[in-house]
């Protein structure tokens, strides 16, 4: 292995790549990662030297309080080669300001700026390789934090450690998707940590989404928790409603994760006249505009897919099959979004950062 330092990074080389065993025309999304990681540890109320160092298991304490009372967040971000094999991240400010804002939400330390940004385009300049050309291929990013404080007494822990981790990702495709728009179980409630990225809200989606999955379906569409009259989430993704031509979203809340496809998909639907607003969407309405064919689209907004359509949705034992649009929101805006990630358009907003 190489040892030197960087910009107050220290950085450890593989002794070799293991990029040539990896077949990228057949990616498993998720499973395969990259030579390197960036992890940096906080203690006594100060967050260490960042280092970037080969990919590897690390030792944990049994009792780390992640393991006992759940203190773990992260972010999904995505990296992009353009025909120059010039490498673009998009709008890594916004999942710095989330990941952030999650860590006070779990009585979390911040992380500085110069750890999470600038760690990130070293990590990617040494990984440079792993991000391929071509639309639908990209590097998968997941920032995370937790808690390796060890004891078991439940409060927050005093040691942490910060960590991001790589994986190429090539097209998604989901297949055709079917939704159930829940009516008891709920993604998150008022004063909980739905608008955190936190690991427990997406375990305690698992249950209710095998139990869609048994049925046929893919996906929960998440409803509120108090009354579940008003759509919330698709899933772990945003969601959007086409009634004739214009789109709905809800607003973000503490329930409503704040996504940055969400907020790229509103700003461009400003930009380029689609009729959007942004208010909350009641199951009722939904029902009553699928039952009168104004429901045109329903598709899920994130990191990994862009835009997801969905196919149709079941409520209440009743399923509900939407028209197949030639000439779709959902493959206008996401085309247009890629463009812009992939350097293929001009970006107007400001949203990509060259590494």
């Amino acid at each position: 292995m190489e040892l030197t330092a960087i910009d107050n990074i220290k950085i450890v080389t593989a002794k070799e790549s293991k990029i040539t065993s990896v077949d990228f025309d057949n990616l498993t999304f998720g499973n395969v990662f990259t030579d390197h990681m960036l992890v940096c540890d906080y203690d006594n109320g100060e967050w260490g030297q960042p280092e970037i160092k080969p990919y590897e298991p690390f030792t944990m304490d049994p009792s780390s309080r992640v393991f006992h009372y759940g203190q773990a967040i992260f972010e999904g971000m995505k990296a992009y080669k353009d025909e120059n094999n010039d490498v673009w991240l998009y709008r890594p400010d916004q999942n710095y300001e989330r990941f952030n804002k999650s860590a006070v939400r779990l009585a979390m330390p911040e992380i500085p700026e110069e750890i999470f940004i600038d760690g990130l385009k070293k990590l990617i300049e040494i990984e440079k390789n792993w991000v391929k050309k071509g639309k639908g291929n990209s590097l998968y990013i997941r920032p995370f934090m937790i808690a390796t404080g060890h004891g078991v007494v439940a409060s927050p822990s005093n040691q942490y450690r910060f960590c991001i981790i790589l994986s190429p990702a090539s097209a998604y495709y989901s297949g055709e998707v079917k939704v159930v728009i829940a009516d008891h179980y709920s993604r998150a409630a008022n004063g909980g940590i739905g608008a955190a990225k936190a690991a427990g809200n997406y375990s305690a989606q698992f249950y209710p989404t095998k139990l869609a999955n048994q049925e046929g379906f893919q996906q929960i569409i998440w409803t509120d928790d108090a009354t579940h009259t008003m759509l919330e989430e698709a899933g772990t993704m945003n969601v959007f409603f086409r009634i004739n031509d214009t789109l709905y979203t809800a607003p973000t809340s503490e329930r409503i994760l704040d996504g940055v496809t969400r907020k790229s998909i509103i700003d461009l639907a400003k930009r380029d006249g689609i009729n959007i607003e942004v208010r909350p969407v009641l199951v009722s309405e939904i029902v009553e505009a699928a039952e009168k064919g104004t429901l045109k689209e329903i598709f899920g907004a994130g990191t990994a897919a862009v835009v997801s359509p969905i196919s149709g949705f079941s409520y209440q034992g009743t399923y509900y099959e939407l028209p197949k649009m030639e000439n779709s929101f959902a493959a206008e805006i996401k085309d247009k979004l890629t463009n812009i990630q992939y350097n293929l358009a001009e970006d107007t907003f400001g949203w990509t950062v060259k590494v």
